[in-house]
């Protein structure tokens, strides 16, 4: 087989996988449409650590969680949700909401796409976690 034929099948292979999750609507990010959501996303990284309450972002896209042991943030990372401990985490204001920044090497930042007043509360709520 030639490889210019051979090139072009793979890439169009795999222009077509895409093409198909994208119209499955499996390309979304995940959203987290409720506090269970929140919560079930956060025992699913941390099964020990049970969540008393939940701060839910208005685009559902990031919540911020608190326990026992400590606070902690659940966010979408594209089509699944990851969740991290808040120990140490450092804020920077954005344009579009804030950045934290984590000591955990895997998550490094977080970039959070927050309202105006979202900001305000977020960055307060946070300020409180990291001190």
């Amino acid at each position: 087989m030639p490889l210019e034929l051979l090139l072009a099948l793979v890439v169009g292979g795999i222009a077509g996988i895409v093409a198909v999750l994208h119209l499955l609507g499996l390309s979304h990010r995940k959203r987290l449409d409720s506090d269970a959501a929140a919560r079930a996303a956060w025992l699913r990284e941390f099964p020990e650590a049970l969540p008393h309450h939940v701060t839910l972002c208005r685009d559902g896209h990031a919540a911020l969680i608190a326990t026992d042991r400590g606070e902690g943030i659940v966010w979408s990372m594209g089509a699944d949700t990851t969740a991290r401990w808040l120990t140490g985490a450092s804020l920077t204001r954005t344009n579009q909401g804030l950045t934290v920044r984590l000591t955990d090497y895997t998550a490094p930042r977080i970039d959070l796409r927050l309202s105006e007043d979202e900001t305000e509360a977020w960055a307060k709520e946070l300020k409180e976690t990291a001190a």
